[in-house]
């Protein structure tokens, strides 16, 4: 048997938003999903009707939107990715805007490998308190030199 593709980015935007909307309220519509992601409701409930054909979540005309279990399964992926992300750059000490504009820039394009290889890294400073220290330090020393 064949595995499904993995989803595009748009998807991903999608199944990510409306996974969101479901933890928050149990549900998601499409007029909620259009406010998240600033776009035009007539676009998003014809995304809707596509990811339901794709089989990643239940829809029904005028009612809420849920995930099947292909939907959340990708979702939850989709989440843990993000997670990690933030992790990561919670740990560089960057601004929440920063850090938000950066995961969705780059959240999309990581690898397996490369998302499992950031997830050992976080797991290691946040574990060794006193390696993140010195590398805070190493980094304002090397910010101070570039802007002497």
């Amino acid at each position: 048997m064949k595995a499904d593709p993995w989803p595009s980015a748009t998807t991903e935007d999608y199944l990510e938003r409306i996974h969101e909307l479901i933890l928050e309220k149990g549900y998601a519509r499409a007029v909620e999903i259009a406010a998240a992601l600033r776009i035009r409701q007539p676009s998003v409930t014809a995304m809707v009707q596509k990811l339901a054909e794709s089989g990643y979540l239940n829809y029904e005309k005028y009612r809420g939107i849920t995930l099947t279990e292909k939907g959340a399964r990708v979702a939850a992926a989709i989440r843990e990715r993000h997670m990690i992300l933030e992790r990561f750059f919670v740990l560089l000490n960057l601004p929440p805007t920063t850090r938000d504009k950066d995961i969705e820039g780059i959240e999309h394009c990581l690898s397996p490998e490369t998302l499992a290889s950031l997830a050992g890294l976080v797991d290691f400073f946040e574990s060794r308190p006193d390696v993140l220290r010195e590398f805070a330090r190493l980094r304002q020393r090397t910010v101070r030199k570039r802007e002497d």
